[in-house]
């Protein structure tokens, strides 16, 4: 764990650091050269992919071992493990609330808005080849597979297969087994507190490489995808990240004026996090991140090391918009009738498949392939519309998703009074 005057002084540091030394500065340098660079050279940007998801491949690396530290040590050193459980619940009540606020919301914008509409697709017509494999893992995809993955097969294949959830798991069993030995369990914790620092420290070295990984990133999508995507399929991108603004600004904006912190301020002290999983498109790529800035801010260790990773699984608000979207958009251009009935069905279809395939690669795709195949009404076929764009829609959704998870850690944090107002109100104000 970083210690409070350790993390003072790191945000000391990147405060004074000059303008061109910030990361923020530079990934958002990286990002335009990558447009410019997948404008005017799209085949040289294609290629260019390797370099951002190699970037995500090195994260990823980190990211069970850290969760792992983080939420073993969280949970040895706390006093009462009854609130563990409380946070537990806490957390869930939250995640699903949210996410039943997103679904509504996408509903409501894209039955206003109507992009799909005209559009006139005939799904017999349409290529599938390509989205064969997603629509594979969608029917695979399900509640009781997804609970079951949650026990991992072997404690050490958890951490060497980086499944979150299964790393939860193995974490939070070894914190209560520690807590249960006391003084006995001690030198565990003590080496997993050495090793915490190493992982940290290793995050810090890999975060040198972000502005190549966001430059590749952004090459590739723009050289592959580019304008043509844009133009063919412009309305509904535009109503995603109108649809996402609003998310954020219209209720994730009121519930930070209620836990008295500015919204505004908070996606200012994320900049570095909010242009790195927009670049990469994976929200994935900043977790070791949030969790230090996250605890920086004055939230409790506890409760950051079981917030955002189980809100990396639960709490998917970009997600659900975006399959509210997507789904009904679907059903405009291929002139499928949705009454209200059936989507209020296919509402609680959506909260379904959006756990029931988390931690899936490329889940938002997969989920909606399961949630086609559920609802029966809708051709599956019809994916294959938005496999050109699905990259350019992840970039509303991914940013959403972390500043929806960053909201929901303070909110947890202040419910069960493990929030340092004091020092967040510094810390959102210093920046």
């Amino acid at each position: 764990m970083l210690s409070s005057t350790t993390d003072a002084k790191a945000i000391e540091r990147t405060t004074v650091r000059r303008w061109y030394k910030q990361l923020w500065i530079q990934v958002l340098v990286a990002m335009a050269l990558g447009i410019l660079t997948g404008h005017f050279f799209p085949d040289l940007g294609t290629k260019l992919q390797p370099l951002g998801d190699g970037f995500i491949k090195l994260i990823r690396m980190l990211i069970a071992p850290i969760i792992f530290s983080t939420v073993v040590l969280g949970i040895a050193k706390m006093d009462d493990m009854a609130r563990v459980g409380r946070v537990a619940i806490k957390g869930l009540l939250y995640f699903e609330v949210m996410t039943t606020i997103a679904l509504v919301i996408g509903l409501v914008v894209v039955n206003i808005w109507q992009p799909g509409a005209g559009m006139h697709v005939n799904a017999s017509n349409l290529d599938t080849h390509s989205i064969k494999g997603y629509v594979a893992q969608g029917h695979e995809a399900g509640i009781i597979p997804f609970l079951m993955n949650i026990i991992p097969t072997t404690m050490v294949g958890s951490l060497a297969e980086g499944q979150i959830l299964q790393v939860l798991l193995v974490s939070v069993l070894l914190g209560f087994a520690l807590v249960r030995f006391g003084a006995a369990g001690k030198p565990v914790i003590d080496l997993l507190e050495a090793l915490s620092q190493v992982f940290f420290g290793m995050v810090a070295i890999v975060m040198w490489a972000a502005p190549l990984g966001a430059f590749g990133a952004i090459a590739f999508t723009v050289g592959k995808y580019g304008a043509g995507a844009l133009l063919s399929l412009g309305n509904l991108l535009l109503c995603f990240y109108v649809t996402c603004l609003i998310f954020i600004f219209a209720v994730l904006g009121p519930i930070s004026r209620l836990c008295g912190f500015s919204l505004f301020k908070l996606m200012r002290y994320l900049r570095e996090e909010i242009l790195v999983c927009l670049a990469t498109t994976s929200s994935e790529s900043v977790l070791p991140r949030m969790l230090i800035k996250m605890e920086q801010l004055g939230c409790k260790s506890s409760v950051v090391g079981l917030i955002i990773p189980t809100g990396y699984s639960f709490n998917l608000d970009g997600t659900c918009l975006y399959l509210a979207s997507v789904t009904v958009f679907l059903a405009q251009a291929t002139n499928t009738p949705l009454d209200i009935t059936q989507q209020i069905i296919l509402l609680g279809v959506l909260l379904l498949t959006s756990k029931g395939a988390a931690g899936v690669a490329g889940a938002a795709f997969v989920v909606l392939a399961a949630t086609l195949s559920t609802v029966g009404t809708i051709p599956v076929a019809s994916v294959a519309l938005i496999l050109g764009v699905h990259r350019l829609l992840s970039e509303g959704l991914t940013p959403t998703n972390l500043i929806g998870n960053a909201v929901a850690t303070i909110v947890i944090s202040k419910w069960e009074n493990a929030l340092d107002s004091d020092q967040m109100h510094r810390v959102l104000n210093r920046e």
